[in-house]
């Protein structure tokens, strides 16, 4: 079954507010490493902003010259283990996440994707989490 494109965007959208919640405390990326629970979490979540990118890429809502290099970062982090280089993934969190998130609400009202129905989902399934639901409940009406 193929899911429809607003949902990896809004998976894609979920995964960059929950890591920058995660990582809001840090000032650096060392220690970012060294607290387990939000940089594995914030790992988990990168891996699933680089699945819905490919996912994006191969119904043709993205390019995949431009998009690849998200798909292969996540390659790596899913599949390194160890070594995984903090320093680039900090960079990755505090200096392409916005830029990600930019360019898909541009994508959304460019292709004319709407996301509200996705959204109402999302905050069904994630009523118990306040923060989500605000976040979420925030987006909608901006992808017409």
């Amino acid at each position: 079954m193929s899911r429809d494109a607003g949902f990896y965007i809004v998976d894609i959208f979920i995964a960059i507010f929950k890591i920058k919640q995660y990582t809001k405390h840090f000032n650096s990326a060392e220690d970012f490493k060294w607290s387990f629970l939000e940089w594995d979490a914030s790992l988990r979540e990168l891996e699933i902003i680089g699945e819905a990118v490919k996912n994006l890429i191969n119904k043709g809502i993205l390019p995949n010259k431009e998009y690849r290099k998200i798909v292969d970062f996540r390659n790596i982090i899913t599949h390194a283990y160890f070594g995984i280089d903090e320093n680039e993934v900090w960079q990755v969190i505090t200096n392409k996440l916005d830029v990600l998130y930019n360019q898909l609400k541009n994508t959304i009202k460019e292709q004319g994707i709407n996301i509200d129905k996705v959204i109402d989902f999302a905050i069904k399934e994630n009523i118990k989490n306040t923060k989500l639901t605000q976040f979420l409940q925030s987006l909608k009406g901006k992808s017409d």
